[in-house]
């Protein structure tokens, strides 16, 4: 291993522990004895991804991990939960053992995962991946989202119409003085 410090070419490993689905190893330089850390991942054979218009591309974590980030921006969310999701997706991903599967495999994947996290994160993310052509279109998915779910709203999360009779409540206006 390469010393980032003095480039030096041998380190001595301090310690080493597994971290979820890698190993961090704790080491220092045999030159300069300036200590870092490095992680090693396993590297899995390499997954293909079809997309829409059937071009190939490489699968890319880093865009899985993007566009969960941009659903789930200013939500209230326990930190390290996008990373856990990215981390179960890409899992279940090689564990079906494919060489090539198709995008809409993973936007399913993505879609169920965020329906049990967070409504608003999964709308946002379905106004992309569906590419709603219109409100009412939006609307629809936001209705059904309501009637198909039989289990409770999560309780860090305000629901999506409120309880009087489904109106929509206004706010009485304040006068300014």
């Amino acid at each position: 291993m390469k010393c980032p410090y003095c480039s030096y070419q041998d380190s001595k490993v301090i310690d080493s522990r597994d971290v979820n689905s890698s190993v961090r190893r704790r080491r220092e330089c045999l030159s300069c004895h300036a200590r870092f850390t490095t992680y090693e991942r396993l590297q899995p054979a390499s997954l293909f991804i079809i997309k829409k218009d059937l071009r190939r591309e490489e699968f890319s974590r880093d865009k899985l991990l993007s566009g969960l980030r941009k659903a789930c921006e200013k939500r209230p969310l326990p930190t390290g939960t996008v990373d856990k999701m990215a981390d179960d997706i890409e899992a279940e991903l090689y564990r079906l053992g494919k060489a090539e599967i198709h995008s809409k495999v993973i936007g399913d994947m993505v879609m169920e995962k965020l329906k049990g996290l967070d409504y608003i994160a999964y709308i946002r993310f379905a106004s992309v991946y569906r590419d709603f052509a219109d409100i009412t279109a939006l609307k629809q998915a936001v209705d059904n989202l309501i009637t198909s779910d039989t289990k409770a709203v999560p309780t860090n999360q305000l629901p999506l119409i409120p309880a009087e009779d489904g109106a929509l409540a206004t706010r009485p206006r304040r006068s300014r003085r």
